[in-house]
């Protein structure tokens, strides 16, 4: 058999090596992050959890020399040697808390009332011994109580039900009793009692009594009760003793506003990836909202908690002082009248203590790691550069005073750069609208209206669902693509070095006549694929008629390819209709388009006007290529309907 001492070794010994085997080393980008891999490692919550720090870490300075923070975790373990005899209630057996059970012995009072003697017997706990009969005894010979009934005595022992009973008599004296005086005190906040003790024939004061003194004494307020009970059983004598205590008032708390985004505006909130690494480039300065977001709400004053004396008068208590709605521009109020709402889309921002929304967004310098990508709910000024690597995405336009490098800019409205695009085949412009710049260089653009350019386009792909001009005095395309709805008129186009393809198409919409050929190509390629599954088909069939029949898995696979056919030839019916669609929509274009330039167009540039394609095999001057009677076919050069004015600094058009 194993004792007691002998199993707590056991423990002991057990919970050191489980410390020592469930220990983990861990490393994070910060402390904390450290600490909740760690606690996952170890399955258990991190408040049962003790770490070291091996290594301190560091941020860096934009992710330069960061360091990560390293730590030795294990799971926190209580030594039952420094619990001492009372860990033997609450021992830890097989990871099982034990309730802590506290020992205490058996009481007894004594108390001499008018009604005679009284006894009280309380029962023990846990180990705690009980009340002897030999000590009661002793105590009212003490007391000299007199006619005492032992049998009744004996029985309260036993029962020890925690109340008293007259159990003897004693020869009263008033002069003996016990007194008591009440001192209030603190500017009535507080009261506390003295206790004279009685005489050999004297009464004790019960509860009863000196609930009666103090009400007496006008102490009527914040008495301990509970205390007052077990001080009537094990008085105090001749000490003053505190009893009753005010309450202080508490002043109401003000008002104030809850805000649902970040105050600071310049905070960067840097997310980490699914890898864990950081992108800097996302600092997620703009705090974007929409129209009818919640962006702070006013939570109401506290009305004071009146307070009391010890003798029950009132102190009043001061309620909170309500404020106003910080409201600023393009806000409003709900209609819970507490709660501010964006009034459109933009930047929430705090100004003056006033919460707006702007709807535009200026970045005084250059867009770089400083800034990180920006997106905005509604229009972007950049004063500076577009640097590479970055992007700019807007619902409203993007204005650039500088240059846009191998960049990314994406609006849905108007792009306006007024000076250059270097897109070094990198760099991609998208509007839903007009894209306006001085040049554009080795860059991917579409726009849904127009692109309008003044000194020239270089090795670009460049789409517009309209017009694509460029009449500056330097304006010059040469290579890459360029493909519009209804114009392309510039002042020169392609080169007179040999090897530089420039192609300019007109008469249909680029985003149709995309998806128009990805539908030929998924239309060749379920065409073979029907092809082949006829050859099989055929073979099986053919197999069937001379066998009667065919073994199960190739019946299986003939009915596999009926159904595969059925689905290609649904998949072909709805590409056939599709391709059919936009075709009917770039027939029923009123306007075929026609390409222009001003100057010159060398040879080396191709043109195509809808179906037709003309390869340019001479000089061209002030010419305009339309289509006639199905061919391309020159004619004399017409300006633009649409009308520019301006440069970069100042575009319009109408």
């Amino acid at each position: 058999m194993v004792d007691f001492v002998h199993l707590r070794q056991i423990v002991r010994k057990q919970l050191e090596q489980d410390k020592a085997i469930r220990s983990v080393a861990v490393e994070g980008a910060t402390v904390e992050a450290a600490v909740t891999e760690a606690a996952a490692l170890l399955s258990i919550p991190v408040r049962e959890m003790e770490y070291e720090i091996t290594e301190q870490g560091f941020s860096g300075f934009f992710g330069m020399g960061r360091k990560s923070w390293k730590i030795n975790a294990y799971k926190r373990f209580e030594s039952l040697a420094e619990g001492g005899a009372e860990a033997e209630e609450g021992s830890v057996i097989e990871g099982k808390e034990e309730p802590v059970i506290e020992s205490k012995d058996g009481e007894f009072f004594v108390h001499f009332s008018t009604e005679g003697v009284l006894l009280k017997v309380t029962p023990p706990y846990g180990k705690g011994k009980e009340v002897a009969e030999s000590q009661v005894s002793k105590a009212l010979a003490a007391r000299r109580a007199t006619n005492i009934d032992s049998q009744l005595v004996d029985a309260v022992i036993k029962q020890a039900k925690g109340e008293y009973v007259r159990v003897g008599q004693f020869a009263h004296n008033l002069a003996d009793d016990a007194s008591v005086s009440v001192m209030i005190t603190d500017q009535e906040m507080k009261a506390s009692i003295r206790v004279n003790p009685p005489g050999p024939a004297g009464c004790d004061i019960s509860f009863d009594m000196f609930m009666s003194v103090l009400q007496g004494n006008g102490v009527v307020f914040g008495i301990d009760t509970e205390f007052l009970q077990q001080f009537a059983d094990k008085p105090v004598y001749k000490e003053d003793v505190q009893v009753a205590e005010g309450s202080q008032p508490i002043h109401g708390r003000d008002s104030y506003v809850q805000y649902n985004f970040d105050t600071d505006q310049n905070k960067a909130h840097i997310q980490e990836g699914v890898n864990g690494r950081v992108d800097f480039k996302e600092l997620n300065i703009i705090q974007n909202v929409v129209e009818g977001q919640p962006l702070a709400k006013k939570i109401p004053l506290e009305k004071g908690t009146e307070g009391k004396t010890v003798t029950g008068k009132p102190l009043p208590a001061k309620s909170g002082k309500d404020i106003s709605l910080p409201l600023g521009n393009n806000v409003r109020i709900a209609d819970d009248g507490v709660t501010i709402l964006a009034g459109m889309n933009g930047q929430v921002v705090l100004a003056s203590g006033k919460i707006n929304v702007e709807p535009t967004y200026v970045v005084p310098g250059n867009v770089n790691i400083q800034t990180g990508n920006i997106i905005f709910l509604g229009n972007i000024i950049i004063k500076g550069n577009v640097e590479a690597g970055f992007s700019v995405k807007a619902v409203g336009n993007i204005e650039v005073n500088g240059t846009v490098e191998s960049a990314e800019l994406d609006a849905e409205g108007d792009i306006i750069v007024h000076q250059g695009i270097t897109g070094k085949n990198i760099g991609r412009i998208r509007t839903s609208r007009s894209l306006w710049a001085r040049f554009i260089e080795n860059t991917r653009v579409e726009a849904g209206d127009m692109v309008v350019v003044s000194d020239g386009i270089v090795n670009s792909h460049v789409d517009a669902n309209k017009r694509i001009l460029c009449q500056g005095k330097r304006a010059h395309v040469v290579g890459g693509r360029l493909r519009a709805t209804e114009e392309i008129n510039v002042k020169i186009i392609g080169s007179p070095i040999s090897g530089t393809e420039t192609l300019c198409e007109v008469g249909f919409d680029p985003k149709s006549k995309e998806q128009m050929n990805n539908y030929f190509l998924q239309r060749e390629t379920l065409a073979k694929g029907l092809e082949e599954i006829q050859l099989n088909l055929k073979t099986l069939i053919a197999l069937k008629k001379q066998h009667q029949s065919l073994p199960k898995d190739k019946e299986a696979y003939l009915q596999e390819l009926i159904d595969k056919r059925q689905e290609l030839t649904e998949d072909l019916r709805h590409v056939n209709e599709e391709v059919e669609k936009i075709q009917e929509s770039l027939n029923s274009m009123r306007n075929r388009g026609k390409v222009s330039a001003s100057s010159q167009v060398y040879p080396g540039v191709k043109i195509t006007i809808r179906d037709a394609k003309e390869d340019i095999r001479t000089e061209y001057k002030a010419v305009t290529f339309i289509l006639e009677n199905g061919l391309v076919r020159a004619t004399k050069y017409e300006k633009s309907e649409q009308v520019v004015t301006g440069g970069a600094d100042g575009y319009s058009a109408h």
